[in-house]
């Protein structure tokens, strides 16, 4: 079963571009990742998804329902975690998450202290005593304590020290291991690599690859390091992402290794190593064109 799937999405604001035309499949069970810079549309596609703005075309399900017509019935059974929090002004943390769980109609007292504990948050204080990382985590509590089938996350490790991000993913691939599926929406590229199965790309509202991490990241070109004054004006069609010192460069090459080789060979190379290239690169490589980033 896809928990979500999405049929040409548009999403416009008057003249300007939201996304178009999105073609998504997500299996029940995976650790998905969106990828993107920001602007390209991560934030309006889970906010389409969930109803929270109105498509402009195209159509959509989530968990089998329809976006539109069964609205409600998704809300019940997902976790959502948006880039921003916020709270009413006033409440204390435990109130939040009495009022987070009531809406559901759910009892999740004894969760949502398993929860607390493990991420170190204090529940007695005020929200707006609390900094930017521990109003994170208090929707990351509000996303997970009724222990949704779904869980849809927006740049969710903003804010988060080291310890407590490492807590957090630890505590999302317990939950996909129990069977709950994670939407991760993120420009954080080691985050995916690290914990994603499958991953999209997005650049300027539409999907540019889909495919296993492992798959995005395979690749002709190689990552080349060397130490040495030398000219690659033969081999600068197959270059990108130069970085270039007076005594030595960094590159990515798409072409022919032996080629490579030979115009090095005839130049003053003092060390070279070639490896390839991680995911990071790969993503600059998808946001290229003509040999321009955009």
């Amino acid at each position: 079963m896809n928990v979500i799937e999405t049929k040409a999405l548009t999403k416009c604001y008057g003249k300007a571009r939201g996304i178009v035309d999105l073609d998504l499949k997500v299996a029940e069970g995976e650790f998905f990742g969106f990828i993107g810079p920001n602007g390209a549309g991560k934030s309006t596609t889970i906010r389409t998804l969930l109803g929270l703005i109105h498509a402009s075309g195209g159509s959509a399900s989530v968990l089998g329902m329809d976006i539109v017509r069964q609205n409600r019935e998704i809300l019940r059974q997902v976790g959502y975690l948006p880039s921003e929090a916020v709270f009413y002004g006033g409440m204390r943390v435990k109130e939040v998450l009495r009022l987070s769980a009531d809406l559901r109609r759910t009892d999740c007292t004894e969760e949502a202290k398993h929860l607390c504990d493990r991420l170190e948050l204090d529940t007695a204080k005020r929200v707006e005593e609390l900094s930017f990382g521990n109003r994170k985590k208090v929707g990351i509590v509000c996303a997970l304590q009724h222990r949704p089938r779904l869980c849809i996350l927006d740049e969710p490790t903003s804010g988060l020290d080291p310890l407590m991000q490492r807590e957090f993913f630890s505590i999302l691939k317990e939950r996909n291991g129990h069977g709950m599926t994670v939407f991760l929406s993120s420009h954080i590229l080691s985050e995916v690599q690290r914990y994603c199965t499958r991953a999209a790309i997005i650049r300027e509202g539409r999907i540019i690859a889909c495919d296993s991490v492992e798959a995005l990241a395979r690749t002709n070109a190689k990552r080349v390091h060397l130490h040495g004054r030398v000219d690659l004006t033969e081999i600068m069609s197959e270059v990108r992402d130069l970085q270039q010192t007076e005594n030595g460069a960094s590159f990515l090459y798409g072409g022919d290794v032996r080629r490579l080789l030979q115009v090095l060979a005839a130049q003053p190379v003092e060390d070279l190593s070639v490896s390839e290239p991680d995911l990071e690169e790969i993503f600059l490589h998808y946001y290229t064109e003509g040999g321009e980033e955009k």
